[in-house]
């Protein structure tokens, strides 16, 4: 088990008969639904699940994303998210007046992106889904994001996110660990990729990687990056390209942004950060915390920057940011070894043959 700051190390070690009370619970959980006395529950269209074994961002949302983008000109795709740390409860179905707030801002960053796109939340995702093909009946193809885990609904192609700076071969279980779910459940994936590779990566650490994952004979394993576009201006869009001349504040509510910080290292003259908690519901004290921090900043060149995910959970002071050089980072998978072409074909020769029951 690696962890990065020795004091959690430290600390997530004490909890270890904790983490072991914890894999008893999803080992048992996991064999009630092997030998269905927990009942799983398909349905008569093609449904991809998106997800991971462990907390924390693998870049589950742009592969979401990714897959909208493959598939919406030609289909009606809808996507299905829990809706994380929203206020409201149940299945909703996105709309013109849509917030956060109300939906999530995961499923309001696919709202925005693809306004076209049926864009649903719903804690039971059993009975999200009904509800889903009754508002959208022209429906084709439906995305489940982050529900891996979730196995009362069958999915019929599990994509399987890792990250490469957090193999779930070295992880352990919950709260020693980041694992929410037993390690051999990979084997249930369809595609595996091991995301946040280096766009340097070797083929000799592609194979170290392959023989670590030991995919199974049916399974294909991809190798992906993320790459960054231009920020854009959080309310006006306008784009500004970050260089050696300007220093940032960094601002993130995320799970994991250590390849952004990577990204500044390399592109800024230097960087500052804040950070929140993840999915943080952003307050007015804490815009007057930005706000102080970022005038601190001595310098004659300087932005505040954040991401897609915190953008959407900030606008809500559309007012007061109109005037702040606030810039948005977006992001994309993208495949290593050109094998983009081999992943959308997977996907679409399941779709495309795809039976229904």
């Amino acid at each position: 088990m690696n962890f990065n700051f020795p004091l959690l190390g430290t600390v997530r070690m004490l909890l270890f008969p904790v983490s072991m009370i914890y894999y008893a619970g999803i080992w048992c959980r996991n064999r009630l639904y092997d030998v269905n006395l927990l009942k799983s529950a398909s349905f008569n269209i093609p449904i991809i699940c998106v997800g991971n074994l462990t907390v924390g961002g693998t870049g589950k949302s742009p592969m979401v994303e990714y897959l909208v983008r493959l598939l919406k000109d030609e289909l009606a795709v809808a996507t299905l998210s829990r809706g994380y740390k929203r206020k409201t409860k149940g299945y909703a179905l996105a709309n013109e007046g849509s917030t956060a707030l109300e939906i999530g801002d995961e499923p309001m960053l696919f709202h925005i992106r693809f306004p076209d796109v049926a864009v649903t939340v719903g804690e039971e995702r059993l009975e999200a889904i009904p509800q889903l093909l009754h508002d959208r009946p022209g429906t084709k193809v439906i995305i489940l994001d982050d529900a891996f885990q979730h196995r009362a609904v069958i999915a019929g192609y599990n994509i399987l996110l890792v990250d490469y700076n957090n193999l779930f071969t070295r992880d352990w279980y919950l709260p020693t660990g980041d694992l929410r779910d037993e390690k051999k459940s990979y084997q249930r994936a369809h595609v595996i990729i091991t995301t946040k590779c280096r766009t340097d990566m070797t083929i000799l650490k592609k194979k170290e990687i392959e023989a670590e994952i030991a995919p199974l004979p049916s399974q294909h394993l991809f190798f992906s990056t993320i790459r960054y576009g231009v920020p854009y201006h959080i309310v006006s869009r306008e784009e500004y390209r970050v260089t050696q001349k300007v220093e940032v504040l960094l601002v993130t509510g995320i799970a994991n942004p250590g390849q952004l910080k990577n990204y500044l290292d390399e592109n800024a003259a230097t960087y500052h950060q804040l950070s929140f908690s993840d999915h943080q519901i952003f307050t007015i004290d804490d815009l007057e915390d930005i706000i102080k921090r970022f005038e601190s900043i001595q310098a004659v060149t300087k932005i505040i920057l954040t991401t897609e995910k915190d953008a959407v959970r900030l606008i809500k002071f559309e007012n007061v940011l109109k005037d702040l050089p606030m810039y948005v980072m977006p992001i994309e998978h993208e495949f290593l070894f050109n094998d983009s072409n081999r992943f959308n074909k997977l996907v679409q020769d399941f779709i495309n043959n795809f039976n229904p029951l």
